[in-house]
């Protein structure tokens, strides 16, 4: 007959036998993500389209997941700021990043030197919305000039050269990146004013210190509405269902070819869990189904998405070789 194992010795066998079974369970696959709240770093200011939709996007994950998903937001040198800190920060699901076309797409080519690689440093997770951008002019200043289309403005600003002021919400931003597209197109000179986001720089269009702003449409959509700025056209290849009466650039002044959206996605630090990532993309997804939330964006003239991490993953790869063509042909550059 055996001895019987002292309670010590079982319950050291125990552990020995839980050790093991470890490597095949990780703390992911476990339930242990989210055991905190998680931070969406938005790297503009707020009021921005990328705000606007990390902001409607919080508290459905939050709902999901049981833990808050808070917005916050570091603006600076075109987005590069706030990706930089989440690219450094650990890859543990709990910091996240509202990348942009701008972070991910054209600042890779516009700026010299990168904190960042957004291909390398960064595990996509899923493109939450594309929007167009739209041409738009404070109405009074509009009035005052006369100015009722593109034509009208292209007329003005070759009679008027160094007079007209282009705000953006950054440099290296589409919004940026369209005006000096704008601008090598319709041969026109502007002078650019780089803000820390569309919000601030809505302001400045709105208080009349500036003069033309191709903003996202979300986020001048509520002063388009209201009477407050001009549409003169949208950016895109195609009219915006949530302006149809504004026409594309093209259309409106005759500039062939001419097209620069926008999109806006999550992204974790690379080396974040697949099971993370995947989990995260599907929940997105689902809330970006929700009718009220839906609405609410193809209203502001955002298309919302959802799509998978590697289908992400290739969006950004195409975007990042279209937008170096864009940047070298305009010229545009910051050092």
């Amino acid at each position: 007959m055996k001895p019987a194992l002292s309670i010590p010795r079982r319950l050291a066998l125990v552990a020995v036998s839980l050790a093991a079974l470890a490597p095949a369970f990780p703390a992911s696959a476990q339930g242990a993500w989210p055991s905190k709240p998680v931070r969406i770093v938005v790297p503009f200011a707020p009021g921005g389209t990328t705000d606007i939709l990390a902001r409607a996007l919080a508290p459905e994950l939050s709902k999901a997941f049981g833990q808050q998903f808070v917005v916050e937001n570091r603006a600076g040198a075109g987005g590069n700021i706030g990706a930089d800190a989440v690219a450094k920060s650990a890859p543990d699901g709990y910091t996240l990043l509202m990348g942009t076309v701008g972070t991910h797409g054209i600042n890779k080519s516009l700026y010299s030197k990168m904190p960042f690689d957004p291909q390398r440093d960064f595990s996509p997770i899923t493109l939450v919305a594309g929007v167009p951008n739209v041409m738009v002019m404070n109405t009074e200043k509009a009035k005052a000039r006369g100015i009722n289309n593109v034509q009208d403005f292209i007329r003005y600003a070759k009679a008027n050269p160094g007079k007209v002021n282009m705000a953006s919400s950054g440099n290296g931003t589409s919004i940026h990146l369209a005006g000096e597209l704008f601008k090598s197109m319709a041969g026109v000179y502007m002078t650019h004013f780089p803000y820390g986001g569309s919000g601030p720089a809505l302001l400045g269009l709105l208080g009349g210190d500036m003069d033309v702003m191709f903003d996202n449409l979300p986020s001048s959509m509520p002063h388009i509405k209201a009477g407050k700025l001009k549409a003169l056209a949208v950016t895109s290849n195609q009219r915006s269902a949530a302006l149809p009466d504004v026409p594309t650039v093209e259309q409106a002044a005759g500039l062939k070819g001419f097209e620069a959206s926008s999109w806006f996605g999550l992204l974790a630090p690379a080396g974040t869990a697949p099971d993370i990532v995947n989990r995260i993309q599907q929940e997105t997804a689902k809330a970006l189904n929700v009718p009220s939330i839906k609405e609410r964006l193809l209203a502001q003239g955002a298309i919302p998405s959802g799509n998978s991490p590697a289908e992400f993953a290739k969006l950004i790869d195409a975007e990042i070789r279209k937008w170096g063509q864009v940047v070298k042909t305009s010229g545009a550059k910051v050092d």
